[in-house]
Parts: structure tokens; C-alpha cells; sequence
């Protein structure tokens, strides 16, 4: 990429509410992760976050302005050399205005759209607005490794260019500030007796549904009930209430009858696992790779999973196999209190491949930036 010697950045988010939580998704957190790579870089000057809604900016926000300066598009857009779309969509006008201004614009693609976009046709869910935008005017696409056999055509063919994968960048800072007020820092204790399991997979789509963790809880109630003292699922809640097939489903499994199951509605990640969870049970569908894996395993918890991307962590099974999750699970029920120390040691030097500071990670966005045309 010609022009300036240093680069000025920007990567945009897209606020609801002028307040909200880091912990009702993932994609404001990854914008900033991603802020703190770029910053890491050589050839970059600044980075700052662009909000696209009419949100204002404001001390209300849950995350240092200064460290991470966020503005709005209007008070950004001649001050950027690149901006990285990711979590709010600029138009075809404010496209046109960056572009004539001789600005690079990047497509960040971290989601399992192409999966959001089938339920969306099938299931009449709502999913853009009366006149959808379809950017074909990227300069770059850069698609995560986790979303890429999924969504990574589905991205190339709408914005007709070839897609990039490019690194998962993670950082425990917001984590370890929420976190920072509860005992242990949040952070993983042996405890004696029954384990409480939790289950917290969003249950809004296909990718993230808490049916095989229940099963694999249920496997192990089954062969062993005195190790298990509850069973909890989270953002559940209208499920069992509401849900016909889910409360039919659900009743024919020996936790729930026993009444040792309950059905949540949403909690924060840190604070539920500091004050409810010996072992986290989990499972995905096209989506191998999640904050909430490197949230769960850097503060030392068990994590029996599926996600073939970061298998190094936690306790895994492969793809649906149940029995193996059961296998696994009992395995961090009998071993994981005699090694939780070591373990949670193991958990951070693996997760270190994630974090912003990474040589690799700086790296491979330090060349991206070169190779922008």
C-alpha cells in the first residue's frame, strides 16, 4: 500500500445504546482486540473505533476513550487511511467519500453470516432492512478462521473479491476488569462434593445450542448421579417456558426429572462462572473457535468442548459424539481439582497465540496492511 508512511486506522462498531454491555456479544470486543494488534504494528500511526449509528459517543461507554478513542464516522472520516468494517456498515455514499479521498476499505468478516442468512430465508427471522446494502467496493476482505469454511465463500461471492484469513486476535483485559471484584479474581477454585455444570450457548441460531451439552450432562448423570450436583443452562429461559418441543425434549432426560436441572435466563460470562460453575459443558456447530472458550479456560475452568481450532484447550470430544463428551466430562469431574493450578498454566501459555502482543499476529496484520492495493 502507497501514500503515507504511517497509517491512520479506523474499525468500526455499530452502538445500540450509549451504555451497553461488552458482554451482550462479541463484536465490540473484537473490534477492540483487533485495535490493540493494529496499534502493535510498525506501519500504523493510530486506531480508533467508528461508530456508524446515531448513538453518540459518550463517557457512558464501557471502555477506557482514552485508550481506545471512539468517534463517530462523521468526525473520523478524514483522518483515516484505512477503515476496517466490522462491526457497523457504512453506505455507498460514505464509501464513495473514503474512496475518493484516496482512503483503503476493509471488509472484517467474524460472524457465521452465511448461517444467519439461511435462517433468515427459511425461517422469515429478520435480518436487514427493506433495502439491503451489499458492498461490492472493498479494497480487502478479511474473514477469521473460524467463520472461513462456513461463510468464506458466501462472503467472497456477494463483495466479489477473494476473502483472506486472517488471525483470531483475543485479549483477557475486559474479562479481568469485570472480574477483578470477585474472589479469586474469577478465577477457577477447587471445590468438594457434586459438581454444578453449566451450559451458556447463546441458543439464538443453529451454531451454539445447548441440546448436546445437555445430553452430555445427561450421559453422565446417568452412570454417575451422586458426582453431579446441578445442572445449569443459561440464556435458556424462554426456551423452557415457551418452547413446546424443548420442554418435551428436555423432560424425557433423568436430570431434569430428578429436578436437578435449571433453565436460566442471560448472565454475564465472568461473574456466572466465579459464582456458579465447577465445569462448563459446550458445544458448536461451524463455529470451532469463540471468545467464550479463551474466557472460560484463561481463568482455569473446565471446559469440556467440540471446537476443533483450539482442541489444545479445556477437555475435548470430537464433532457430536456424546459418549466422548461424557467421557470427558467425568474426566475433569475425577482429575481436574489434583491439577487445577497447572492447568489453568497450560490454559494461558496455549491461549497466548490469541492475544494482540502475539509476534505473529502483528505480523500477519503488519503484511495485510502492506498488501492492500
Amino acid at each position: 500500500m502507497s501514500g503515507r508512511e504511517r497509517l491512520r486506522i479506523g474499525i468500526t462498531i455499530g452502538l445500540q445504546h450509549a451504555a451497553e454491555s461488552l458482554w451482550s456479544n462479541g463484536i465490540k470486543q473484537n473490534a477492540v482486540f483487533l485495535a490493540d494488534t493494529l496499534a502493535n504494528c510498525p506501519r500504523v500511526e493510530s486506531v480508533r473505533l467508528v461508530n456508524t449509528t446515531a448513538i453518540p459517543v459518550s463517557p457512558a461507554l464501557p471502555w477506557d476513550l482514552t485508550r481506545w478513542p471512539t468517534f463517530s464516522f462523521d468526525e473520523a472520516k478524514d483522518d483515516l487511511d484505512v477503515l476496517i468494517e466490522l462491526g457497523g456498515q457504512i453506505d455507498g455514499a460514505q464509501t464513495a467519500y473514503l474512496h475518493d479521498k484516496g482512503s483503503k476499505l476493509v471488509s472484517y468478516c467474524c460472524t457465521t453470516e452465511y448461517v444467519l442468512f439461511m435462517e433468515a430465508v427459511l425461517f422469515g427471522r429478520k435480518m436487514w432492512g427493506p433495502n439491503p446494502f451489499i458492498n461490492q467496493h472493498y479494497d480487502d476482505i478479511w474473514v477469521i478462521p473460524q467463520a472461513v469454511d462456513i461463510s468464506g465463500a458466501y462472503f467472497g461471492g456477494l463483495r466479489r473479491r477473494a476473502v483472506k484469513t486472517v488471525p483470531f486476535v483475543w485479549s483477557p483485559v475486559f474479562l479481568e476488569e469485570r472480574a477483578a471484584g470477585l474472589p479469586e479474581g474469577g478465577r477457577y477454585r477447587p471445590r468438594p462434593g457434586p459438581r454444578r455444570l453449566t451450559v451458556m450457548e447463546p441458543n439464538i441460531d443453529v451454531v451454539k445450542f445447548c441440546l448436546y451439552p445437555a445430553l452430555i450432562a445427561e450421559e453422565a448423570y446417568r452412570a454417575r448421579p451422586q458426582s453431579i450436583e446441578l445442572l445449569q443452562v443459561t440464556n435458556a429461559e424462554r426456551l423452557a417456558v415457551h418452547n413446546r418441543e424443548f420442554i418435551a425434549l428436555m423432560n424425557q432426560l433423568d436430570i431434569v426429572r430428578d429436578h436437578k436441572a435449571v433453565f436460566l435466563g442471560r448472565h454475564e460470562t465472568p461473574v456466572f462462572l466465579a459464582q456458579n460453575t465447577d465445569v462448563v459443558i459446550s458445544h458448536q456447530w461451524a463455529n470451532p473457535l469463540n471468545y467464550f472458550y479463551l474466557e472460560a479456560c484463561w481463568q482455569g475452568y473446565p471446559l469440556v468442548h467440540n471446537a476443533d481450532l483450539c482442541r489444545e484447550l479445556g477437555y475435548p470430544y470430537p464433532a457430536n459424539d456424546v459418549d466422548a463428551g461424557c467421557t470427558a466430562l467425568l474426566r475433569a469431574i475425577d482429575t481436574h481439582d489434583e491439577d487445577a493450578a497447572a492447568y489453568m498454566r497450560r490454559q494461558r501459555d496455549a491461549i497466548a497465540r490469541f492475544l494482540p502482543t502475539h509476534r505473529d499476529n502483528v505480523a500477519t496484520y503488519e503484511a495485510l496492511l502492506a498488501q492492500l492495493p
